[in-house]
């Protein structure tokens, strides 16, 4: 967010402890046992039976009273409080976020709404979630609704990797799209306040750094080693990448267009079933547009994106024939007050036209770039 009251403290937060690691599920009461000994343990029903059976029989054989509740599908109001209210009722003393994004969501939710220390255990490494202080909220619909911002982060993340190692490649893809946006956006926030409400620090700016860096290197072999199954440096390398560099980085260095983009994006309903990261990727190739970025530097993005199967062409998104007057309603909504695209410094102009013409330019530089390496799309 801008700084109209000229804040000049730095800051960076972060959840209390990472925990990353091969089979980590098997020593989570060892973890957890400091938040308190009654979990509310939220997932759904997929989640339930590929690590939530086995997270509740670890907790229960260490004398843990669970309260098991499946989580509803979508991260919004109402099922927060749904899911608060089984909180309530058995006299839960901490909250377990087991799942993907939007589960996680809603369980950092219902533990800020119940006044609780939280545990985010990540079955995938789709976004950046698992370590935020801040949740998404959508409409029972599927629509953005708003973020919402807690007063401390997660207490424990645990991460599972021989979990997310057998989860869909598809999942990690998406991570490695919300994650390649992190130094993108962050690096144009250094005078905005960050999700903390102060200036980035030096070290969230060298997390972003790093959080590229790794992207690059390991993506592509981490992605193969997901599709084997298997646990590599690689995929430890990038899992971290997208869940505790990308997390720390955009939560204390800041996000720009291409999550307001990402956000504008939800008003297509075509694009609903997308997963977040792969809206986020577009969203940076969008915001590299908007920023001046040279060609040789936007193909440098583009062949990762390429690379790790990321979509940034109209037609990979699944809306070959969408209407100009569709992507001025996704600019309109990129643009509105108070969204993270009013972060960016030194961007000459941005308006509801300029983005609508990044959009657009977006499209026809991936269909472009997909020509020159003789893929192009019928």
């Amino acid at each position: 967010m801008p700084n109209p009251k000229r804040v000049a403290e730095r800051l960076f937060q972060s959840p209390s402890k990472y925990i990353q690691g091969p089979s980590a599920i098997q020593n989570a009461a060892k973890y957890l046992q400091s938040l308190g000994r009654a979990p509310l343990v939220a997932c759904d029903s997929i989640v339930y039976n590929i690590a939530g059976k086995q997270l509740i029989e670890a907790l229960r054989h260490a004398n843990f009273t669970v309260t098991h509740v499946e989580f509803g599908g979508e991260a919004s109001s109402q099922e927060v409080d749904r899911l608060s209210k089984i909180g309530i009722e058995n006299h839960c003393d901490f909250v377990v976020g087991l799942g993907g994004g939007k589960t996680i969501d809603c369980a950092k939710a219902v533990a800020s709404e119940l006044k609780l220390q939280s545990a985010i255990l990540p079955t995938t490494a789709s976004t950046d979630a698992p370590c935020s202080a801040l949740s998404v909220l959508y409409t029972p619909e599927g629509q953005f609704d708003r973020y919402t911002f807690f007063n401390a982060n997660p207490s424990i993340v645990l991460v599972d990797t021989s979990v997310i190692a057998k989860a869909p490649h598809r999942f990690l893809s998406a991570g490695m799209g919300d994650a390649i946006a992190t130094n993108v956006e962050a690096r144009l926030c250094r005078n905005s306040l960050n999700f903390g409400g102060g200036l980035p620090t030096e070290v969230s700016v060298a997390i972003g750094t790093k959080c590229e860096e790794i992207l690059f290197e390991y993506g592509k072999l981490a992605l193969e080693a997901n599709k084997a199954g298997v646990v590599t440096p690689a995929l430890e390398a990038v899992v971290e990448a997208n869940t505790l560099l990308s997390g720390l980085g955009f939560e204390s260095g800041g996000l720009a267009a291409a999550h307001a983009i990402h956000n504008g994006f939800t008003a297509i309903p075509e694009l609903h079933h997308l997963l977040h990261g792969e809206k986020v990727a577009f969203g940076t190739i969008a915001q590299l547009i908007l920023t001046s970025t040279p060609l040789p530097e936007l193909r440098k993005y583009l062949s990762f994106m390429h690379s790790v199967s990321l979509p940034f062409t109209f037609a990979q998104l699944g809306i070959p024939n969408v209407k100009d007057e569709e992507i001025r309603a996704v600019a309109a909504l990129a643009c509105a007050e108070n969204e993270t695209i009013w972060n960016m410094d030194n961007v000459s102009v941005v308006n509801v036209e300029s983005v609508f013409g990044a959009i657009k330019a977006a499209d026809a530089v991936g269909r472009d770039f997909l020509e020159s390496i003789g893929q192009a799309q019928k």
